[in-house]
Formats: C-alpha cells, structure tokens, sequence
C-alpha cells in the first residue's frame, strides 16, 4: 500500500511570466496539475514547506495528497525546475491519478547488504550499482515509495539483471516487456577492482650511436714570411 503524503496548494487565475515572478517573489511557487481526463488548473505552493518536502526521496516517487482549497486530489510530481544556483523552486508539474487506470512511475533501488555479502568482503572487488531506479507499472494503490534490493549472496562475478528483482504484489517492469536480453539491463555487478600497471623503465638501447666526437678547429695558415 502505497504511503499518502499531503501537499498544500491554492488555485490561481493569473498566468504569465510576470505573474509568475511576482508569485516567487511572495514566497509562492507556479505549478501546473493536470491530467485523469480533466482541465488542467493552475495553483501556488508555499516554497518553504515544499523546499522541505523537496529534501525526501519520497516526493519524487510517491503519491502526493495535493490539497487545492481544501479539496484533495492525489498526484505524482511529474516536472520541477530549479533556480541554477540558488536553492529555490521555480515551478513544478503534477500528474493526477485515477485509482483505477494503471499509471507508470520512476521508483528508487535501495541496496541491502552489500557490505555483508562475499562481494563486499572481499578485498579488491568493486560492487557497481548500475541502475539507481527504475520506471514501474502498477495501479496507484500499489506504488511503492522504492525496490529493495537484497545483495546478501552477492559474489564476484556475479550480474543481477531486471528479471532478478523481486517486485511488490501488482507491481510490473514496462521494460521487460519486450524480448530481448538486450532489455534485461544489468542493475548491479561485482566485479574485480582495476589495477592499472605502473610503466616499466625503458631499457637502454644497445643500438643507441655512439655520440660524435667534435673535432678540434683547424689550425690556423701560417702568416708569410717578410722578405
């Protein structure tokens, strides 16, 4: 059962990159919800309480309670930009859900056990996590907030793919669909460090010219003799 997280919004009439500005400048941030066959509406969040909420793995994978004056829609953030350097939101997407129409979401691996298992114990083995999440299909009900992967028997040589996480109840990977092994990407490998060899001294060449000896200037003419 997917965990419920409230998110307070207010609709707005007002649109436009000048209204938008003012908004931020207030301490409100421009969204969009859209999506479940309906009109899109615009609304504000209050920037502090969703920079907190920003800070959570969850805001980004789970399902959000957004309530828009006082009337609870459920959403997924779908798009949110930032400031390049400052710490501020400057606008966000949401996607309405509907409890019976099967949505696709991107969902975070957490990796267990890595440090007890023969891979982690063992010296001069590197474990790569080459997936960090991974895209789901389920019914919204059975959105999980992450995949636990479980590296306990983890050895070297050893490549979990796709197929070999185990998914919640409902719960499917879109990208297995296909055939292919080709689609069945791997998700962690244990594999031996790499050790770069240092490059050996160059032996001295026995073919190296011996080096030239400069001769010595020519003696200069004798001067004539006087008569």
């Amino acid at each position: 059962m997917a965990t419920i997280h409230n998110i307070t919004a207010t609709s707005r009439k007002v649109e436009g990159k000048g209204a938008s500005r003012r908004l931020r400048h207030s301490g409100q941030v421009p969204a969009i919800v859209y999506g479940a066959h309906q009109e899109p509406q615009s609304v504000q969040v209050e920037h502090n309480h969703l920079w907190v909420a920003s800070q959570n793995e969850w805001f980004y994978s789970a399902i959000l309670e957004l309530s828009i004056d006082g009337k609870a829609e459920k959403v997924l953030l779908r798009d949110m930009q930032r400031h390049p350097f400052k710490q501020q939101i400057l606008h966000l997407d949401f996607l309405r859900v509907s409890e019976n129409e099967a949505l696709r979401a991107k969902v975070p691996l957490h990796f267990v056990n890595q440090e007890t298992s023969p891979a982690g114990k063992t010296a001069g083995v590197v474990v790569t996590h080459e997936l960090n999440e991974v895209e789901v299909s389920c019914l919204p009900r059975d959105l999980p907030e992450f995949i636990e992967v479980d590296l306990a028997e983890l050895a070297l040589g050893d490549i979990i793919h796709l197929s070999q996480l185990v998914m919640p109840k409902g719960v499917s990977l879109p990208a297995l669909v296909h055939a292919g092994k080709e689609h069945d990407l791997a998700v962690v490998i244990a594999k031996h460090a790499r050790v770069e060899a240092e490059p050996e001294p160059a032996a001295a060449s026995a073919d190296v010219p011996a080096a030239k000896v400069a001769k010595p200037d020519a003696a200069p003419a004798a001067a004539p003799k006087k008569k």
